[in-house]
C-alpha cells in the first residue's frame, strides 16, 4: 500500500513469502558487509514485505491479530521509508512492556523475528515485541547521518520512534519499560536510539556495534572505515559529549547499556567494545574501574559498572576468540535479565536521578574522613539500599559509620545499617568513612544507589 492509503492498516504476512525471503537472505549473507546472527529460526509465518509507509500518525489505531507477526502501517512520522512489523502474544500483560529488536544489514524485521527468540520469550513473559524492518538497498540502518544523530533530526530514529509512540497509544505500554536491542548494524542502532531518545528507552542490548557517534559520516556515505577498523578512539567524556549533544539540555535518566562484542570481530573490530564501555560509563556517571568481574560461560568475560547486581547501569560481555556473528540462542534471555523483564531478575530500582549525593573530605598527613550524604530525590520510599562508588587510587577505608562497606579499596559499596535502611522521598541519610592514604585524599567523584547514578554535589 502507498503512502497516501488507509492511515493505520496491519497486516498478516503471507506464508508464500518465506521461501523467497530465505532465498534471497541466503545469496545476501555471503556478499555484503554485515553478516545475519546463527540462531535457530522460529516457524512462524514472515513475508518479505510491502511498499513503502510515511502516512500520518493514526488517530484510531487497530488492535494487531495476536500471536502471529504482523505488519504495521500508518504508524505515523517516517521519513526514510522503514516497514513495521509487530507480535503481540496471546497473554500479553497489562500496560506491557515494549522491546524494539533491530536487525543488521541484510535482514529484515520478519528475520529478525525467524532468527532470535524474542518473540517466544514474549510468549511466557507478555511484553510486546517490535521489529523494524529497513527498505533501503543496503538493509542496513542509518547510524551515520547528521539527521540520525540528533533527537527528531529525521531518519530511521524518528521512524523507529513512532513505531514506539503508536504501540504505547494501541496497547497502553508502560513507557517506563521501552528497551531497545540489535545486532551488528541493528546494535550500532540502539546505541543511536539511546543517545537520541533517552527519555523513551529504559535500557539497551548491543551485539557486535559501535559508541554513539563512531560510523558518523557527512557525505551521505553509510559506511565509516575508521571506525569498523577500531581506529576511532576518544576518552570517555568525549564520547559522552556526543550522546548529550544528540538532546542538548537533557537532564533527566539516561537508559542502561548492555554490550556484546568477540574478540576476533574482524568486520567492527573489538577496540570499539572498550570504546562503548567508556562512552556508557560517562554517560551514566559511574566508574570505567569494574564493580565486578566473573565468567558466566566458558570464554566469556562480563564486567559489571556501576554495581554487582543484573541490572547494573553498564554491563559488558567479551567473547574470546568469537567473530562478528557472535549472536546464539540463550542470550536473549540474558538481555531480558538486564532489561529486568524475566522473572528471576531482582526488582524494580530508582531510575537515575532519583538520588543526590554530597561528599566532603578531611585529610591530613597520610589518612582522611569522609562524610557522605544521600538523598532520596525520588518520589517513591527506598527500602533497602547499596550505594556503591570507586575511591581513588591509594585510599584504604580502615573504618566507618552508617553502613557496612566492602570491599576496603577500589570499587567499593556501602550498604545500609540495620537502622536507617528506609529513607522517604526528600530525606537524607548520613554516612562516613576513615581511609588512609597515600597522598591523594580526594573525594569519590561518581555514585550509584541501588545501580542507579547519583548527582553529586
Amino acid at each position: 500500500m502507498s503512502a497516501t492509503g488507509s492511515s493505520n492498516t496491519v497486516r498478516r504476512p503471507s506464508r508464500s513469502g518465506l521461501a523467497v525471503l530465505f532465498g534471497a537472505l541466503v545469496s545476501l549473507l555471503a556478499t555484503l558487509l554485515l553478516g545475519a546472527p546463527g540462531a535457530t529460526a522460529r516457524t512462524e509465518p514472515t513475508t518479505s514485505g510491502a511498499a513503502a509507509r510515511t502516512a500520518a500518525p493514526a488517530a484510531a489505531p487497530t488492535v494487531a491479530p495476536a500471536a502471529a507477526l504482523t505488519e504495521v502501517t500508518g504508524f505515523g512520522t517516517n521519513p526514510s521509508n522503514l516497514q513495521m512489523y509487530l507480535y503481540v502474544p496471546d497473554s500479553v500483560t497489562a500496560n506491557p512492556a515494549v522491546v524494539v529488536a533491530v536487525h543488521y544489514c541484510t535482514g529484515s524485521g520478519p528475520a529478525m523475528y525467524s532468527g532470535t527468540e524474542y518473540a517466544s520469550l514474549a510468549d511466557r513473559y507478555g511484553f510486546i515485541v517490535v521489529y523494524p524492518s529497513v527498505t533501503r538497498a543496503s538493509k542496513c540502518f542509518d547510524v551515520s547521518s547528521p539527521q540520525a544523530l540528533r533527537r527528531g533530526g529525521g531518519s530511521d530514529p524518528v521512524g523507529i520512534k513512532s513505531m514506539v509512540d503508536w504501540v504505547t497509544r494501541t496497547y497502553s505500554a508502560d513507557t517506563s519499560r521501552i528497551f531497545a536491542t540489535g545486532i551488528s548494524s541493528g546494535a550500532m542502532m540502539t546505541n543511536v536510539l539511546l543517545g537520541d531518545y533517552p527519555d523513551v528507552f529504559a535500557a539497551g542490548a548491543a551485539f557486535s556495534g559501535v559508541p554513539f557517534g563512531c560510523f558518523a559520516t557527512t557525505d551521505g556515505s553509510e559506511w565509516n572505515s575508521a571506525c569498523s577498523g577500531g581506529t576511532v578512539i576518544h576518552t570517555p567524556q568525549e564520547w559522552g559529549d556526543l550522546v548529550r549533544t544528540a538532546y542538548p539540555g537533557y537532564t533527566g535518566p539516561r537508559p542502561r547499556m548492555q554490550v556484546w562484542h568477540g574478540t576476533e570481530d574482524d568486520v567492527l573490530r573489538y577496540p570499539n567494545f572498550g570504546e562503548e564501555i567508556k562512552q556508557w560509563t560517562n554517560v551514566l556517571g559511574v566508574g570505567q574501574t569494574p564493580a565486578a568481574t566473573d565468567s558466566p560461560q566458558s570464554g566469556w568475560t562480563r564486567t559489571r559498572y556501576g554495581s554487582t547486581g543484573d541490572r547494573a547501569p553498564v554491563e559488558a560481555i567479551s567473547l574470546q576468540g568469537v567473530g562478528h556473528n557472535l549472536y546464539a540462542y540463550g542470550m536473549a534471555a540474558r538481555v531480558l535479565t538486564f532489561f529486568g523483564l524475566d522473572s528471576s531478575g531482582p526488582g524494580p530500582q530508582p531510575q537515575p536521578g532519583a538520588c543526590k549525593v554530597t561528599v566532603t573530605t578531611n585529610a591530613w598527613s597520610t589518612g582522611l574522613t569522609g562524610s557522605v550524604t544521600i538523598t532520596n530525590t525520588g518520589t517513591t520510599r527506598i527500602d533497602g539500599w547499596k550505594l556503591a562508588f570507586t575511591l581513588p587510587s591509594g585510599q584504604t577505608i580502615t573504618n566507618g559509620w552508617g553502613a557496612t562497606y566492602a570491599p576496603a579499596s577500589g570499587a567499593v559499596t556501602a550498604t545500609n545499617a540495620t537502622y536507617n535502611g528506609t529513607i522517604a522521598p526528600n530525606a537524607s541519610v548520613g554516612i562516613g568513612y576513615q581511609a588512609n592514604h597515600g597522598g591523594n585524599s580526594g573525594a569519590p567523584t561518581a555514585f550509584t544507589l541501588n545501580g542507579t547514578a547519583c548527582t553529586v554535589s
